[in-house]
């Protein structure tokens, strides 16, 4: 409750291992499956907390917990996600998501005392309908992007990004509107 809430949790609670480790095992179930030509599904929705209709997702994907995204229907999600959904993650309708896409939402304290002390917080992460992640984006804790907003590859995302833009750079930045 504490994580899902971002307030600051102790990460090496075991009802959290626990939950990585299901995850983690399904991630695998859902390559392996994947891989062999099998219908995946199945375990991509027990996976992921809510999946809407129609949704790709192109094996590995790499999640903490999966119960915390959200997926929404007719989205492309290309090789290598990185979802950390400590906080939820909304991924809007009709996006495409490159490949090797980082979506964040852990953050961990300045201060070494409890950086040691395995202390996180976290912050939730929204992707609008109809946005395109070019490969190997960035997307930092607590960021919302608006919809039919373009993000650039390579792009580190660290702050909103508004409607209907293209946004490049590290930190991104607006270049022009759509």
């Amino acid at each position: 409750e504490r994580m899902l809430a971002g307030d600051e949790y102790d990460a090496s609670d075991p009802e959290l291992a626990a939950a990585s480790a299901r995850a983690r095992e399904l991630q695998e179930r859902y390559h392996r499956v994947s891989l062999e030509g099998g219908d995946a599904r199945a375990i991509l929705q027990e996976l992921i907390g809510d999946l809407g209709e129609d949704v790709e997702v192109r094996p590995p994907l790499f999640v903490d917990y999966g119960s915390n995204i959200s997926i929404g229907a007719r989205t492309f999600v290309n090789y290598n996600l990185t979802a950390l959904d400590v906080t939820p993650i909304r991924i809007g309708q009709d996006c495409q998501i490159g490949p090797g896409v980082q979506l964040l939402t852990p953050t961990h304290p300045l201060e070494p005392g409890p950086r040691r002390d395995k202390v996180e917080a976290g912050e939730p992460s929204t992707i609008g309908d109809n946005v395109w992640l070019g490969s190997g984006v960035i997307v930092c804790p607590g960021v919302t992007i608006g919809d039919d907003s373009v993000i650039g590859a390579g792009s580190v995302v660290t702050r909103d990004i508004p409607a209907g833009v293209v946004a490049v750079g590290n930190p991104a930045r607006v270049v022009r509107g759509l």
